[in-house]
């Protein structure tokens, strides 16, 4: 059975995520975990404390339980969910996690709309999608599930074979019945003629999804993928980060934070 893994904080973005993510349980018939990490105090001996550890832990599993009950709601019981809350620092958590349940995906907001949730979303999200080897989906605060009728891949086309997961994609489109769309964005000044054969490799390898093929010129990155996706009405846009190339320039350092902390539609990053 496939798992949808909800990494929540219980902020406004992070509920709007686990909304999103159970909706798309619905869709597709996957299960739903939620995770909430948190930490406890640094030292006893040198932080005065009021309220004990043990009440930390059950407020933060009475937390996770109380939306546990609210998506059970919203799906009407059609869709299993569990919930952990562990003690840690998130990413750690996050990964071990995923080492043992293997998601289908991992969801989680991408932004809050306070400039501390921006900041504590930013830092959450542009790590988990740098650096987390499981397929991970940023949702923005106004972003609604209501179908993925169209997904977008950015892609370099360097090294298509070792670095486009295909399996991956094509469960994808699969399990949505949707289009694919492949995006390359290149910059006017430059032409590579090792474009026109790692695409002719790609093209072998995704014919089974019949995708449509989209060759466009920008000198930002970001700004051109964002104008193709809203253009061609996207519902969600795969990204695959790696060291090198046009990828790593999506999803790395500054460009992650713009992309992410910026972006209207949900970005599946895909390692």
């Amino acid at each position: 059975m496939k798992t949808i893994l909800v990494a929540t904080d219980f902020s406004p973005a992070a509920l709007n995520a686990s909304n999103y993510a159970a909706d798309m349980a619905m869709a597709i018939g996957a299960d739903i975990l939620l995770l909430h990490t948190y930490s406890l105090p640094v030292s006893y001996s040198e932080i005065p404390v009021t309220v004990s550890i043990q009440a930390i832990q059950q407020n933060a599993e009475q937390l996770v339980n109380n939306l546990k009950d609210e998506l059970v709601k919203r799906t009407g019981g059609k869709v299993k969910i569990n919930s952990q809350a562990r003690v840690g620092a998130f990413f750690h958590e996050l990964k071990v996690v995923c080492e043992n349940i293997k998601p289908y995906t991992v969801v989680m907001g991408s932004q809050g709309t306070t400039a501390v949730e921006r900041l504590l979303f930013g830092s959450h999200a542009v790590h988990a999608m740098e650096h987390l080897e499981w397929p991970l989906i940023t949702v923005p605060p106004e972003a609604k599930f209501s179908a993925v009728k169209k997904i977008g891949l950015a892609c370099d086309f360097d090294h298509v074979v070792d670095s486009v997961p295909v399996d991956e994609i094509k469960m994808l489109v699969d399990d949505f019945h949707a289009e694919l769309h492949i995006l390359n964005i290149g910059s006017k000044h430059e032409f590579k003629p090792e474009l026109i054969f790692e695409s002719g490799l790609l093209q072998e390898m995704l014919m089974a999804l019949n995708p449509q093929y989209h060759f466009i010129t920008h000198e930002n990155i970001d700004a051109g993928i964002m104008n193709f996706a809203e253009k061609k009405n996207i519902d969600l846009l795969i990204v695959v980060p790696k060291r090198h190339g046009f990828a790593d320039k999506l999803v790395h350092a500054s460009h992650t934070k713009r992309f992410v902390l910026h972006s209207h539609l949900p970005v599946m990053a895909i390692h």
